[in-house]
């Protein structure tokens, strides 16, 4: 069991329109962990602790679209309905959200990338992320590896995360990096209540 303790924070990656069944970039099945990370976030939010949630906030020219030379199609275009998270993604209004990948020269899959997010996580003494959301094989193992090198103790959701794989043990590759470089996988039920 984990106890939640006034030094930690929830960081949920990318859950947006585009990402989800149906988008322009969609993850298989990933609208199945918005419940899980629902759960997550009244968790957090009953601790009155803090929860961060990414966006991908990309300019309509940016250098990952196919159309700029890049691999991926355009997606999370910033302000489309794609950019949003689903209706039905019940989001407090306490969460602090960061935008990423807002400069069109430049493919930013962390969440610390060029953002704000360290500065914010300093100012509130957060010492341990718990980190969950999309996708598994890029911005959360990302996310993972930064907040590593930057001193973050990280809890990894691993009933919380969904991967593109292109390739299709992506996935479980970058579970296994992510617990190589410390994190702790952790589910649910493991949170103490």
């Amino acid at each position: 069991m984990i106890a939640l303790t006034p030094s930690d924070a929830l960081l949920i990656a990318d859950i947006q329109n585009d990402f989800l069944p149906g988008g322009a970039l969609e993850i298989s099945s990933g609208d199945e962990i918005i419940p899980i990370l629902e759960n997550y976030i009244q968790r957090f939010q009953a601790s009155s602790l803090p929860v961060f949630l990414t966006r991908d906030w990309h300019p309509s020219d940016h250098c990952s679209f196919v159309s700029q030379g890049g691999p991926w199609p355009a997606h999370c275009v910033a302000g489309s309905p794609g950019s949003l998270p689903p209706s039905s993604f019940a989001i407090p209004s306490s969460a602090i959200i960061i935008y990423k990948a807002t400069d069109r020269d430049q493919e930013a899959y962390s969440a610390f990338q060029n953002t704000s997010l360290d500065r914010r996580l300093r100012v509130l003494c957060v010492q341990r992320l718990f980190v969950g959301g999309l996708a598994t094989d890029y911005c959360v193992l990302t996310s993972v590896k930064d907040a590593r090198t930057m001193g973050y103790d990280v809890c990894l959701l691993v009933d919380g995360i969904k991967a593109v794989n292109l390739r299709p043990d992506d996935g479980r590759h970058a579970e296994e990096e992510m617990i190589g470089l410390g994190a702790v996988p952790v589910r649910l039920e493991m949170l103490e209540a």
